[in-house]
């Protein structure tokens, strides 16, 4: 293929990271078809956390405009003792943060930051948006790639994106495995509160976090602050590939049982519970096949205790637009730059969302000693610590 040729892209899948990524490739002169399983874009999900490294994102593709009044930007990180609730130590988030990155960092409700992604893209004119559209193949052709739908239609374009999540239909296609994820024993539940019925002895603008043995909860505003919305992952047996299944709010209570009378008031101020298992995949051994490469969850699902499974998504966007801009073209060189490019960084994340969890879930005197050692360690130096990651740039290729 020359540099003179138009580059056309495939996405599989209509997520935060499938919309992002047909962003960031518009944005150099791509055309893309978005495909969608679904009849509506999802809009399921609870709160999410954003920090520096993937507001910038949201601001280099133009969606931040689309978040004003909806997003929250808290002051503070508060780490509690689960059952105490005696606070651990207090972080700084708000101006210092987007002092340190140039970027805020900030927490939203899922539905609205997947709406303003899709907002944006529908006013893109290289973006085409195609619902109950489920690619399940796809076949590298001389001038690009052949994707087959459910129905039997070949679509054609120059690369195809495979940002089909978790339970990712063509992962097997690109990967060449037959990796499957696998349950790691815990559930996580969600809901969303009126900010109204925050306990007034709780920082409204702020993250919390309250560690417990086999437990933790988080809780943060939402929707510019008008609401709240709180996580609980606990141990729990019970498995289900559903992202969003409906969970009883008898089940949720005896999973916060152990928590402070605080937490316990906020979460008993809701009905509304869902709640999905959490699954790990072994490490791929690539992501990219000739014109094919997978993205997110789809190559790299990560357990949501460092926050940053959406926003690696979004990193995941700009990096393969970058190569492919770089390419000239070169279109199977280009994924393979962005597999590259990719890999240890999210080797790292993935590894440090795993530590976070074993952290947050310590049991009797290795607790004590996470506790002390919270106590003791300057704010400023363990939010330092995390330089590595809110700094992140768009890597060369």
């Amino acid at each position: 293929m020359t540099g003179s040729q138009r580059l056309s892209a495939l996405i599989a899948g209509g997520g935060i990271g499938g919309l992002a990524t047909a962003l960031a490739l518009a944005q150099r002169g791509i055309d893309v078809r978005v495909c969608e399983r679904r009849a509506e874009f999802p809009e399921e999900g609870a709160g999410i956390q954003i920090g520096p490294n993937g507001t910038r994102i949201l601001q280099q593709l133009g969606v931040a405009e689309f978040l004003e009044n909806k997003v929250a930007s808290p002051d503070t990180l508060i780490v509690h003792d689960g059952a105490s609730g005696r606070e651990l130590t207090r972080l700084p988030l708000g101006s210092w943060l987007a002092k340190r990155h140039g970027a805020p960092y900030w927490t939203a409700h899922r539905r609205d930051l997947h709406s303003a992604l899709r907002t944006r893209a529908e006013s893109e004119p290289r973006i085409t948006l195609s619902r109950a559209t489920e690619i399940t193949a796809c076949r590298d052709e001389p001038n690009g790639i052949a994707a087959v739908d459910a129905s039997g239609e070949v679509l054609s374009a120059s690369l195809l994106v495979a940002a089909d999540g978790l339970w990712s239909t063509l992962r097997r296609s690109i990967a060449g495995e037959s990796a499957v994820p696998t349950p790691v024993g815990k559930t996580a539940f969600r809901s969303i509160t009126t900010a109204e019925n925050m306990p007034p002895e709780l920082a409204r603008n702020a993250v919390h976090i309250w560690l417990s043995p086999g437990a933790h909860a988080v809780h943060y505003p939402v929707t510019g602050g008008r609401d709240i919305a709180i996580v609980v992952i606990a141990d729990d047996p019970a498995l289900s590939e559903d992202w969003d299944a409906p969970a009883a709010t008898d089940a949720v209570k005896d999973k916060m049982k152990s928590f402070a009378p605080s937490l316990r008031s906020l979460a008993n101020s809701t009905q509304t519970w869902r709640q999905w298992s959490l699954y790990r995949l072994p490490p791929l051994t690539h992501w990219t096949s000739g014109r094919a490469a997978l993205l997110g969850d789809a190559a790299h699902p990560m357990l949501p205790f460092l926050a940053q499974g959406a926003v690696m998504a979004l990193e995941d966007a700009i990096a393969l637009a970058s190569c492919i801009a770089a390419s000239n073209s070169e279109l199977e060189h280009a994924l393979q730059n962005y597999e590259q490019a990719r890999h240890p960084r999210i080797s790292k994340v993935v590894e440090a969302s795993i530590r976070n969890g074993r952290i947050y879930h310590m049991h009797g005197p290795t607790a004590l000693a996470r506790n002390a050692v919270m106590k003791l360690r300057s704010p400023e130096r363990v939010m330092a610590g995390f330089d590595w990651l809110y700094g992140w740039s768009t890597p060369l290729c």
